[in-house]
């Protein structure tokens, strides 16, 4: 299973919406200077987060892009699932008529506990959550510096 880079910057966008979340509309141009990714690209990324109903988006000299929702609201898994689609590892998991086997196989069973680990894993995670990571990471960082 491959992560898109599409989905690793839309991760992204919604962690920075997240982190100013409380400071209003952010300018997608701002967020691409501050991600060092294009903002023409981010342009792309924001069409689906927008449809799913993750942004909110204001056009005019106080307009950009903001959450819908709280970051503590907004799961990790549902922004994964709205950029790059189901997150089943394979068919057959989701549907036994994908395989002959499906019924009495071993690997079919692996499979499905591997991408319930993944759901559930992703699905435990806020963008909250993740501000809170970085954060944790960030004070680190500064409690280790010695002169």
């Amino acid at each position: 299973m491959r992560i898109s880079t599409r989905t690793r910057y839309g991760i992204r966008l919604m962690i920075n919406l997240a982190r100013n979340y409380n400071n209003g509309y952010s300018l997608l141009k701002d967020v691409a200077k501050s991600e060092s990714i294009s903002e023409k690209y981010f342009s792309l990324i924001v069409i689906p987060l927008k449809s799913a109903g993750f942004l909110n988006a204001v056009r005019g000299s106080h307009g950009g892009y903001r959450l819908s929702k709280q970051p503590s609201e907004i799961k990790v898994k549902d922004i994964i699932e709205t950029m790059e689609g189901d997150l089943c590892l394979l068919d057959c998991i989701k549907n036994k008529s994908a395989c002959n086997r499906s019924g009495n196989c071993v690997s079919r069973d692996l499979w499905l506990g591997l991408s319930n680990e993944i759901v559930k894993y992703l699905n435990s995670l806020t963008l909250e959550d993740i501000i809170n990571m970085q954060d944790t990471k960030n004070e680190k960082l500064v409690n280790n510096y010695y002169i």
